[in-house]
């Protein structure tokens, strides 16, 4: 694959935005969820299932993907122009996140060939939509402890257990499954196997689990004898745990998604900034106060630290500069700041702060009560800020346990 020209790209891009200035739809006609992990409505589901579709037959999503499992073969940096423009057009999320950023790099990256061609194409194109089982009800962020059952028989597993914080659980064709077949092993992690495990089957339950939102994006799942083909198994019994490790690779960013990914937009700090310029306080707009400006270029700086440890993250597979590492500092500084940026983006609200979704008081129409609100799972999915600093501290920075 050669390198395309500075020419080639700077024309791609120009031709990425006006299609996207012509078929970006920022309104429906219904509140569109900030992420894939809020999706609560059919209404919702149908739109961006459609508006995934829409993208990939353009030629705009799955750009670097092999041509033989549909993608379209080109150089990344084209799906990064992609990714970025159409941010810039607020367009809407691509609803399949789990298929396209951790599940179809996985396959690329160890999956059997058959699994290739059967399964990428439907991620891309939004046919077949897929959730992540790995959290259980009664361990949190420990994944290695699993309970869920995994049990061979001929040429099927039988599936007993739950799983939650399943987003898209209840509408889902496909869920990466993270299940237990063997207690035995010198360690909790070596009786684990890794499934892609069919959701439409008898046998498999799915409950919605409303949010502090209000919105029903988790699920927990029920597994009560599910039998799902022995063909779904990653690897081999026991490697469960090292597939799974490969997957979180993905969603924490410590390895390049040739999809696209993660990242804080400069665009959200400056909506605080227009608000802050037509809010008041005292009979000034917020914006003159210094303390507050001075807040605002912190996040700026922020923001742009995060941009620039991405673009290193992504050269880190190239120089052997510690990807996971990078990606466990990069998704803990960005949950965290997404947090503390939209409750500051409150806190100059007034008492309009106290207006939700769907009230005529609400600033923006509640975007910025909502997305404060929904920062709080940002912290946790993925593993929560508490856990990612253990890792940091003790597998990055070598210091010693904590007692």
């Amino acid at each position: 694959m050669s390198n395309p020209s500075p020419q080639e790209l700077a024309d791609f891009e120009k031709q990425c935005d006006a299609w996207f200035a012509e078929n970006t739809v920022r309104d429906p006609g219904f509140m569109l969820p900030l992420t894939f992990m809020e999706v609560s409505t059919d209404q919702q589901f149908d739109f961006l299932r459609d508006w995934q579709r829409k993208v990939y037959e353009a030629g705009y999503f799955g750009m670097s993907w092999p041509t033989e499992y549909g993608g379209y073969g080109v150089h990344p940096e084209y799906q990064r122009i992609a990714t970025r423009v159409m941010k810039s057009h607020d367009a809407p999320i691509m609803l399949n996140a789990i298929a396209n950023g951790w599940t179809g790099p996985l396959l690329l990256d160890i999956g059997r060939e058959e699994d290739k061609r059967r399964f990428i194409k439907p991620m891309l194109s939004a046919e077949e939509i897929w959730c992540q089982g790995f959290s259980e009800p009664e361990h949190g962020s420990d994944l290695g402890s699993a309970q869920t059952k995994a049990v061979r028989d001929g040429d099927e597993y039988v599936i007993n257990g739950s799983k939650i914080w399943t987003s898209l659980g209840d509408r889902a064709d496909y869920m990466i499954l993270l299940a237990r077949t063997s207690n035995d092993g010198p360690s909790k992690y070596a009786g684990l196997s890794f499934f892609l495990a069919p959701m439409k089957i008898p046998g498999v339950e799915t409950r919605r689990l409303k949010k502090l939102t209000g919105e029903y994006g988790f699920t927990q799942c029920f597994f009560t004898d599910a039998r799902i083909p022995a063909s779904g198994l990653v690897g081999e019994e026991g490697q469960g745990w090292m597939v799974a490790m490969k997957t979180l690779e993905y969603e924490r960013g410590a390895k390049v998604n040739p999809v696209g990914g993660y990242f804080v937009k400069e665009m959200d700090v400056m909506g605080v900034v227009d608000m802050a310029r037509s809010a008041k306080r005292g009979g000034k707009p917020v914006l003159d106060d210094p303390v507050m400006r001075d807040r605002l270029v912190d996040y700026m700086i922020e923001i742009q630290a995060l941009n620039l440890n991405n673009q290193r993250r992504r050269m880190a597979p190239l120089t052997s500069d510690r990807p996971m590492g990078l990606a466990l500092m990069n998704k803990l500084a960005r949950t965290e700041l997404v947090r503390e940026l939209t409750e500051f983006s409150l806190q100059f609200q007034g008492t309009r702060a106290g207006y939700y979704v769907g009230d005529e008081n609400a600033v923006d129409d509640g975007y910025w009560h909502r997305s404060y609100l929904n920062s709080f799972s940002a912290t946790i999915g993925g593993g929560t800020s508490q856990i990612q600093k253990n890792i940091i501290g003790e597998h990055v920075l070598g210091l010693p346990k904590g007692r």
